[in-house]
């Protein structure tokens, strides 16, 4: 069990200066737990990442540090198209435009940026009481160059519905998702990352579910060189449920990164993370770093989270970082695993064995792996497209194991 303790007023986004340590010779000691982290709408309160910080230390610096300067930028990158059905409400928010902002704090220099530099912030309300029969579905379309983003997504008490974010095209996108899930309401929000090769998408998202109220949250990065997107879910009302889900699949020079964190404040809160990735070819990477606080006040918490990876070829590589914090001895349970690794020989086997191929054992393994995340989301409109797109992947493996070979 590990102890949060109170970052003091006035340190940087970087760390904090522990007395002890100075009179050792020492002096710096970086924020180590998701709780500790400050927050401030200003970008040059965080200052430029060295690297060193927790929440920067895996991510690769010199292919996003041209993003990270407090700049405008143009407003035409990025094209959107919004499929609502009758009953979803739209409008724009400026800073300090309830609910912008009711629930979102940045807390790295990216977030601080995207919040100050979008002037009026798109919000989607599904109204109280409505039950969505399709879901709502944004098609976010790079055009080349940088953006910056601040998307409010707000279900209304005992509303029901689904959001979709699909993001494809060229662009290196800063974005925010603020998520609000009132009393009773149950909402899905899904993020499709499809971008070109060379897109960059730093996003952060952060959801507050009330009493009674479920959120689904799924992150699925297939596209892009740079990827990050950390959803970050507070279960504040008692009764409150949050389940997030991950699909991952990191080719050749690809960067592919969520930090998670789930924080059970409310009493009878129940959360569920699974977090699945692939990766093939020389310099594909995967990063998934999970933080579960449990609160002082979250009296009967039941929690697991998990991260599986699968490495299908030589020169990838996966970090796994689960962290779990327990503030009360009052809890129903809670646990945690991570595990990376190659392909089970003993399932090739089996599969061999009765009269499969190598290649189509392979396949086979690989699809029900990552598969298990597609029948979570439970969205029709998202089931064939993703195991399409998991095919096509695994075509690509069987090119790479041919030419290493």
């Amino acid at each position: 069990m590990t102890t949060a303790t109170q970052t003091p007023a006035g340190t940087s986004a970087e760390g904090h200066i522990d007395p002890a340590a100075t009179l050792t010779g020492g002096g710096f000691v970086p924020v180590q737990t998701r709780s500790e982290r400050p927050t401030s709408f200003e970008p040059a309160d965080f200052g430029a990442p060295s690297g060193h910080e927790v929440n920067w230390k895996h991510t690769p610096l010199a292919r996003i540090a041209h993003l990270l300067r407090d700049e405008p930028a143009p407003s035409d990158v990025i094209g959107v198209e919004v499929s609502a059905p009758a009953g979803v409400e739209q409008a724009r928010l400026a800073a300090g435009e309830a609910p912008r902002g009711e629930v979102f704090r940045p807390e790295d220099v990216a977030s601080a940026i995207a919040w100050s530099q979008e002037a009026e912030a798109p919000l989607i309300r599904i109204p109280a009481g409505v039950e969505l029969d399709e879901p709502v579905i944004v098609r976010l379309t790079g055009r080349g160059g940088v953006a910056h983003a601040h998307v409010v997504i707000e279900a209304q008490p005992h509303a029901r519905g689904t959001v979709i974010l699909r993001h494809e095209g060229a662009a290196e996108q800063l974005q925010n998702v603020e998520i609000i899930v009132r009393d009773g309401a149950a909402l899905t929000v899904v993020s499709v990352q499809r971008w070109d090769d060379g897109a960059v998408h730093l996003a952060s998202h952060q959801a507050r579910v009330d009493r009674d109220a479920s959120l689904t949250h799924v992150v699925v990065s297939l596209g892009g060189g740079v990827v990050r997107v950390n959803p970050s879910v507070e279960l504040a009302g008692a009764g409150a449920s949050g389940k997030l889900y991950g699909l991952s699949f990191a080719d050749s020079g690809q960067h592919l990164e969520s930090q998670v964190y789930l924080h059970h404040k409310g009493p009878h809160t129940v959360g569920d993370v699974l977090y699945k990735g692939a990766l093939q070819g020389a310099g594909a990477r995967s990063v998934w770093i999970g933080d579960v606080l449990i609160g002082p006040d979250a009296t009967g918490t039941d929690s697991y989270e998990a991260n599986r990876n699968l490495v299908l070829t030589d020169g990838a590589r996966a970090d796994s970082i689960p962290n779990l914090e327990i503030e009360t001895g009052d809890i129903l349970g809670a646990g945690h695993a991570s595990a990376t690794g190659r392909f089970d020989d003993e399932q090739l086997f089996y599969l061999q064995a009765r009269g499969i191929s190598e290649d189509e054992a392979r396949r086979l393994v690989v699809l029900g792996f990552l598969s298990e995340i597609v029948q979570k989301i439970g969205i029709d409109e998202l089931h064939d497209e993703l195991i399409e797109a998991i095919e096509a992947e695994l075509a690509l493996t069987q090119g790479i194991v041919e030419a290493s070979a």
